[in-house]
């Protein structure tokens, strides 16, 4: 999953009673759902039940605003707005140096103040910072490299997808696991070329490609298909529109990792990738995100 680092960022906000809040998140969701800025909803008065529901969007986008006081109008035209430009802090980077490193499966997630922490038979992955999330600290990216790891003791796949690769640490993690090449994909540029010179600084350049990519649809994805194994830690709605597009790209009896998805949403995304005739092997569970296997 990738993201904004150093950018600048508005947030638009609106609180008030819980339900108002909620309907208010569910519509934001719906009509800015092409955009994919970031949404949240939080309990900022527990003694009466006040919500804040916020919209986070660049600040060279004048119409976010507009859109976003249309859609409080029609659902909530009680609450409260608000907005407020928020700092251009690069987050990676200011957050990097004070978080420990995470072991998922073999895996060891760290920045280079770490470097020493690792210990024999763990597979190193060092993170710098940058401009693109994925460190390792996302229960949705930690779940993917234990879920690679289980995959990787029944399957030795020879063409692999990462779709939405972020800061690189799956692909770089699938190249170091098995020895394979790995296409790495991201809808936003900056993130390629942060996961492409975090895979120099891993010693996996010469497996990991990647490529500024939309979805499925890119000829990098179409002329390396079919892939043998496919990691997509994206989000639930668009895992699900993806289902038919993925599948035409999974080789016979290929592998798929899915994650980025909320328990909730567990069911839906099983449901979508049933109806393409992909079998759900396995789930696992972490801090209410699920990373799930499945094959076809």
């Amino acid at each position: 999953m990738t993201g904004a680092g150093a950018q600048g960022q508005v947030r638009y906000f609106a609180s008030g009673p819980q339900k108002q809040a909620e309907a208010l998140y569910a519509r934001l969701d719906a009509v800015f759902e092409d955009d994919g800025f970031p949404l949240s909803i939080f309990e900022v008065d527990e003694a009466n039940a006040i919500h804040e529901t916020s919209l986070y969007a660049p600040t060279d986008d004048a119409s976010v605003e507009r859109r976003f006081r249309s859609v409080l109008g029609d659902v909530a035209p009680t609450l409260q707005f608000g907005s407020e430009v928020l700092p251009e802090i690069d987050w990676v980077a200011h957050t990097l140096s004070g978080l420990k490193p995470v072991a998922a499966g073999p895996f060891l997630v760290h920045g280079a103040h770490d470097r020493v922490k690792r210990r024999p038979g763990q597979i190193a992955i060092e993170i710098e910072a940058g401009l693109a999330f994925g460190t390792g600290h996302h229960g949705t990216t930690a779940g993917c490299l234990e879920m690679m790891a289980l995959v990787a003791r029944r399957e030795r796949p020879r063409r692999i997808l990462d779709l939405g690769t972020g800061s690189g640490v799956l692909a770089i993690g699938m190249a170091k696991l098995q020895r394979s090449p790995v296409l790495a994909t991201d809808i936003d540029p900056v993130a390629t070329r942060v996961a492409s010179a975090n895979a120099r600084l891993n010693g996996v350049a010469s497996l990991v490609r990647t490529a500024t990519a939309t979805g499925m649809s890119s000829p990098a994805v179409r002329n390396a298909a079919p892939f043998d194994l496919v990691v997509a830690n994206i989000l639930a709605r668009p895992l699900i529109g993806l289902a038919p597009s993925i599948a035409r790209a999974i080789a016979p009896n290929g592998s798929l990792i899915l994650s980025g998805i909320l328990a909730s949403q567990r069911r839906a995304v099983i449901a979508a990738y049933a109806g393409q005739r992909f079998s759900h092997l396995s789930t696992i569970w972490r801090e209410g995100w699920v990373t799930m296997h499945f094959r076809r």
